[in-house]
């Protein structure tokens, strides 16, 4: 049986670690909310970047809550490889890291130490 609330588009050639992406967006969000995951290029997580937060540079991660129920989260490969290096991580474990944190954001946090012992709960359940 497929799982419909959850959407995987991958519109780059890198890479993607095999990951429980599914089970994490089902443990931090429900089964019920829809979530996109979308792998954009550089120069595409720039333009959103730059559009909705006004910062005209690439990022790794942009979460968009569209809804209580329904979410997007956009995640580029080169900047995830980047930002790993800087957290003495590697690809796949950063990549992780992110996916979490983005999860977190659209459950309705913003950072701070309750969003972190979030995050820190949910890393220790998928060994990240």
């Amino acid at each position: 049986m497929s799982d419909t609330s959850f959407n995987l588009t991958n519109n780059t050639k890198a890479k993607l670690p095999r990951l429980a992406f599914a089970d994490m967006k089902n443990a931090i969000l429900g089964k019920k909310y829809e979530l996109s995951l979308i792998i954009v290029s550089k120069k595409e997580i720039q333009k959103l970047n730059n559009r909705y937060r006004d910062i005209n540079k690439p990022t790794d991660i942009l979460s968009f809550p569209l809804s209580e129920s329904f979410g997007e989260i956009y995640i580029n490969p080169d900047m995830t490889k980047i930002e790993a290096k800087k957290f003495d991580r590697n690809y796949e474990n950063f990549f992780a890291f992110l996916l979490i944190h983005g999860l977190v954001h659209l459950k309705g946090f913003d950072h701070g130490s309750t969003m972190e012992s979030i995050e820190t709960r949910f890393r220790k359940k998928f060994g990240i």
